[in-house]
């Protein structure tokens, strides 16, 4: 019977290669949910696949890049960004992209009170959910919206 000693195959372990830092994040505007991914790279930024620079319209562009010019290009300009946008309207979206990009900053940087607090005074929606949402439809007339009632009529 052969020894298991002989039988075992030794494997080698390669060296770690270099660990790359990652972050993800979340951002939420009513329906629209976009999550964020962060790493090392060259200041790539990409939503649902596509560049930042492609991204129309122009207001929606700049409303997206707004954590971008708080944070200053020395932060900005060695991380790599990927947004995944589902749900809402472009406009819910964009915000969402927005809070995602600028909570994933916040937490990316070292001095974070600093950053958190310019983000803070510039706009809140940045780092903190809306709360607000759509009221459920009640039973009655409810394809018309949440509180419609019958017109009254005098005659």
């Amino acid at each position: 019977m052969p020894d298991k000693k002989e039988d075992a195959k030794v494997v080698e372990k390669k060296p770690d290669a270099k660990k790359v830092k990652t972050l993800s994040t979340v951002g939420k505007r009513k329906k629209a949910v976009a999550r964020a991914h962060l790493r090392e790279g060259k200041g790539v930024v990409r939503i649902n696949k596509k560049a930042l620079s492609t991204i129309m319209p122009e207001l929606l562009r700049m409303k997206i890049s707004e954590p971008f010019m708080i944070a200053g290009n020395e932060i900005t300009g060695t991380i790599d960004i990927t947004v995944n946008v589902i749900g809402g309207g472009i406009n819910s979206q964009t915000e969402a992209a927005r809070q995602a990009i600028a909570r994933g900053l916040v937490e990316w940087v070292k001095n974070k009170k600093e950053l958190r607090q310019k983000f803070i005074t510039y706009d809140r929606s940045l780092l903190v959910y809306d709360p607000r949402r759509t009221e459920p439809h009640k039973c009655s007339r409810s394809s018309k919206g949440a509180r419609r009632k019958r017109q009254l009529s005098k005659r």
